[in-house]
C-alpha cells in the first residue's frame, strides 16, 4: 500500500518534475536529450548479455571506474550497462565507452514509476543490477525482485541525517532495502544504519573512490603547470558549492601571502559563468582554464572552467580546500586530492564522507577548520611553512595507500549475486 501511495504522488508530482528539468535546461540544454529514456523508452541494444550499473552522476562515475574495469576482466563474455540520471554523469561515463569499445552501453535510468521501470529492465535484461552509493528506489527493486534479478546497493553509504529521512517512511524504504541481495557499505557505520532501516545481507567493503588512480596524462599535466607557474603558491578551492565562492573570494582578496594564485573550480560547470562574475565583480585579475592561456604573474583567480582535469589541478596545488564543506551540503569528495598528495582543508560540514575525512584528518593528511576565515589562516600558516606542506603532502599519499582493495571485496559480492542469478 506505501508503494502504492508513493507511485500515485510521484505520478502527481510529474508536472513539477518536467518543469524543473525545463528549468534545469535553461543552463544544461541536454536535460532535454534522450527524454525518452526517462521514461523506460529505449532504441539501443546490446547483443551480449548485461551487468548493469547505476551511477547517478560524475562522481559515482568516477567511482564507478575500477569496478568496472574488473567486470569486464572478470567476465568477458558480458557488457556493462551504465546508467545515469545527469547530463554530466553520461558524459563522465562517454569516457568508458571510448576506452571499452561495444562492451559499454550507456542509458539513463527511468524515473521510479512502476511502469517505466518494467520497460527498462524488459529492455534490457541485465543479469544483475549494482546501485552506487544511496540510490534507493522501491519501485525499481520491487520491479527487479518480479523478475528474479538480484540487486545489490554497493559502495553504500548513508549518513546520520539522510537516515532519520528514511525513518520516516519504514514501511516503504524497510520492504526496498529487505529485498536487496546484497548491501556492500563503505564502512560499519554506513552498514549499521542500513540494517536498522530494513537492509539484510550487508557486508564492509571500503569506499570505491580508494581505488581510482589519478590518470597520468592529467598528473603530467598538472605537474606542466606547475613548472610554467614557478614557485608561485596556489590555493585550489576545489568542487565549490553556491554560495561558498563568495565567501572564499572576500577570504582570499584578505590575504597578503605574496604572489598567491587562488585555483577557483565550481562543482557544476552550468555556474561557471556566474562564478566569472563573482571574480569580475570583486575586480580580481581572471584568467579562464576555457580561454587556453595559462595565469600570467598578475593573475590572482584561475578559474578551472573545465570537465576531467580536477586530477590536474589537485597535481597543480599546494593545498586545497573541499568544496560543500564550508555550507551543510555534505562535502565533496577529498579522496581523489589524497591519491595526488595534494592536502586538503575540511569546512565543519562533512556528512558524505564522515568516515574518510575523520580518518585524514586523524592522519594528518587533512586539517578541520570551522569556516572560511580559519581556512584563510591556516593556509596562510601553512605556505609560510613549508615542511609543515611536505608532511601533510606525505601524509595524504599514506592515507590513500592504506585504503585501497573496495574494487576486490565488491567483485566478492558481485560473484555471489551472479551464482544467485545462475539458481533462478
Amino acid at each position: 500500500m506505501s508503494r502504492r501511495i508513493y507511485s500515485l504522488l510521484f505520478y502527481l508530482a510529474m508536472p513539477l518534475i518536467w518543469l524543473r528539468l525545463l528549468w534545469r535546461a535553461r543552463r544544461q540544454p541536454e536535460y532535454l536529450q534522450q527524454l525518452g529514456e526517462r521514461h523506460g523508452f529505449y532504441a539501443a541494444r546490446s547483443a551480449p548479455p548485461l551487468l548493469w550499473l547505476h551511477a547517478v552522476s560524475v562522481g559515482e562515475t568516477r567511482a564507478a571506474e575500477p569496478l568496472i574495469a574488473a567486470l569486464l576482466r572478470d567476465y568477458p563474455a558480458h557488457g556493462v550497462l551504465l546508467t545515469h540520471m545527469t547530463p554530466t554523469g553520461r558524459t563522465a561515463g562517454g569516457e568508458l565507452l571510448r576506452r571499452y569499445p561495444g562492451r559499454v552501453l550507456q542509458a539513463y535510468l527511468p524515473y521510479d514509476l512502476p511502469g517505466a521501470c518494467a520497460r527498462f529492465l524488459d529492455h534490457f535484461r541485465p543479469q544483475i543490477g549494482l546501485l552506487m552509493e544511496t540510490e534507493i528506489w522501491p519501485n525499481l527493486i520491487a520491479a527487479a525482485g518480479n523478475r528474479n534479478l538480484p540487486m545489490a546497493l554497493i559502495n553504500a553509504r548513508l549518513s546520520a541525517r539522510s537516515q532519520r529521512g528514511y525513518a520516516r517512511l519504514p514501511s516503504l524504504i524497510g520492504p526496498a532495502l529487505a529485498s536487496l541481495s546484497a548491501v556492500a557499505a563503505q564502512t560499519a557505520a554506513d552498514g549499521e544504519r542500513l540494517q536498522q532501516l530494513g537492509a539484510c545481507r550487508v557486508s564492509v567493503c571500503g569506499n570505491l573512490k580508494f581505488d581510482v588512480s589519478p590518470a597520468p596524462e592529467k598528473l603530467r599535466q598538472g605537474e606542466s603547470w606547475r613548472q610554467s607557474l614557478g614557485t608561485r603558491p596556489v590555493w585550489l578551492a576545489a568542487s565549490t558549492r553556491e554560495g561558498e565562492e563568495a565567501l572564499i573570494l572576500d577570504a582570499f582578496a584578505a590575504m597578503r601571502i605574496p604572489g598567491l594564485l587562488l585555483l577557483l573550480v565550481p562543482r557544476h560547470p552550468q555556474r561557471f559563468a556566474a562564478v566569472a562574475d563573482l571574480v569580475d565583480e570583486r575586480r580580481l585579475r581572471l584568467c579562464r582554464r576555457s580561454s587556453g592561456a595559462l595565469p600570467t604573474p598578475a593573475t590572482q583567480v584561475w578559474l578551472g572552467d573545465s570537465m576531467g582535469e580536477m586530477a590536474a589541478y589537485y597535481a597543480l596545488a599546494d593545498l586545497a580546500l573541499i568544496g560543500g564543506t564550508l555550507l551543510p551540503f555534505g562535502g565533496q569528495n577529498l579522496i581523489e586530492a589524497a591519491a595526488c598528495g595534494c592536502p586538503v582543508l575540511l569546512g565543519p560540514h562533512r556528512f558524505n564522507f564522515a568516515q574518510a575525512s575523520a580518518d585524514a584528518i586523524a592522519c594528518g593528511a587533512a586539517l578541520q577548520v570551522k569556516d572560511v576565515g580559519e581556512a584563510a589562516t591556516a593556509a596562510g600558516e601553512l605556505f609560510e611553512h613549508p615542511p609543515r606542506l611536505c608532511a601533510m603532502r606525505a601524509a595524504a599519499r599514506r592515507f590513500s595507500q592504506a585504503h585501497c582493495g573496495a574494487t576486490a571485496r565488491t567483485m566478492a559480492v558481485v560473484q555471489r549475486l551472479m551464482v544467485l542469478r545462475k539458481g533462478c
